[in-house]
């Protein structure tokens, strides 16, 4: 099993900073297949060294190492403490000690495992069966044309190409996978954008609550495409689509399966249909329709529920919408 260490100078300057520069690199390994970068399994491993120094002062102040933090958000809060520690040291007068430190996350606080004084102490000798690597430009050209596309880069694509905010791109490109399978299914869909509000809004939301990861989603990624166009086409309304994605987690199968096994449930638009079931709610409900007409305009959200609710969730809200105002005016 090959390691690699990867050591930073001294530059970074903030806990926000560590965590940031952390989190982008964790996606290149990941999108480079170099490391599924597991913390609680030992794939990934990071120590922070931590020194402080006075305001306009060059030199660094003595530092301290904080080993064997096994998450990116206890390295920031661990790094947060640590300076806040060093700091009311050096003002009360008192030195910090070069030594290696542990974090406890229940407690929010480091403690003192052991003293570092001198190089010795961190065994440093040279390793004979370990010879110098020489990385020449050309091995690094060579290399370089077989990465494959970085996060960053994959951002801006997806921006450009399928009209979606860097917000988007940027949950959607979380992971090397999810960005594939989100490519997949806007390239097959009439709305990319809708696919993306999909995935975060509707299947995101979902897999949380349920605790499993995308990989794991009975909703397959052609399935939200699938979804997103009967969406766009006004063939179901948003409230269908969320009872059939409920149904296919409730169910474990894939959206085009459970629609079809509803019988291919579509939004109504038939004009004369609806106005007999806004009809029907209006003479059922003669209080609520005396507020609207007494100025309480709200209640048509509530008027527009009942007719969803009679029309079993298959009317086209927006034409219940215009129907209302037209009949209860």
């Amino acid at each position: 099993m090959p390691l690699i260490e990867i050591v930073s100078e001294p530059d970074i300057a903030t806990p926000d900073e560590a965590y940031e520069y952390l989190t982008r690199l964790k996606e290149i390994i990941l999108y480079t297949g170099v490391s599924d970068c597991n913390m609680e399994e030992g794939s990934l491993r990071c120590d922070a060294n931590v020194s402080v120094r006075p305001r306009g002062q060059r030199e660094l102040g003595t530092k301290a190492e904080i080993k064997n933090v096994n998450s990116f958000r206890f390295i920031r809060e661990a790094l947060v403490y640590e300076i806040a520690r060093q700091i009311e040291v050096i003002e009360a007068g008192g030195k910090i000690v070069q030594e290696t430190r542990l974090y406890n996350s229940h407690e929010g606080k480091t403690y003192s495992m052991r003293s570092k004084e001198q190089a010795h102490d961190y065994r440093y000798f040279p390793e004979p069966d370990l010879l110098p690597l020489v990385v020449d430009e050309k091995w690094k050209a060579e290399i370089t044309k077989t990465l494959p596309e970085l996060p960053e880069a994959r951002r801006a694509r997806l921006v450009k190409e399928y009209g979606i905010t860097e917000y988007d791109a940027q949950v959607l490109t979380v992971s090397k996978s999810l960005a594939d399978q989100f490519e997949a299914a806007a390239k097959a869909a009439k709305n990319p954008k809708r696919v993306a509000n999909l995935v975060q809004g509707e299947l995101m939301g979902r897999l949380k609550a349920k605790g499993v990861e995308i990989d794991q989603s009975p909703i397959s990624m052609q399935g939200v495409a699938a979804s997103a166009d009967l969406v766009e086409s006004g063939a179901i309304s948003g409230k269908m689509l969320k009872d059939l994605y409920d149904l296919s987690f409730e169910r474990n199968k894939d959206f085009p399966e459970v629609y079809e096994q509803e019988g291919r449930p579509q939004q109504s638009s038939d004009t004369s249909a609806l106005e007999k079931i806004i009809d029907e709610v209006i003479a059922a409900n003669p209080k609520q329709l005396e507020q609207y007409r007494a100025g309480k305009t709200t209640m048509i959200g509530f008027f527009v529920g009942q007719v969803m609710k009679a029309s079993k969730g298959q009317a086209n809200p927006q034409l219940v919408n215009e129907l209302l105002t037209r009949k209860l005016s």
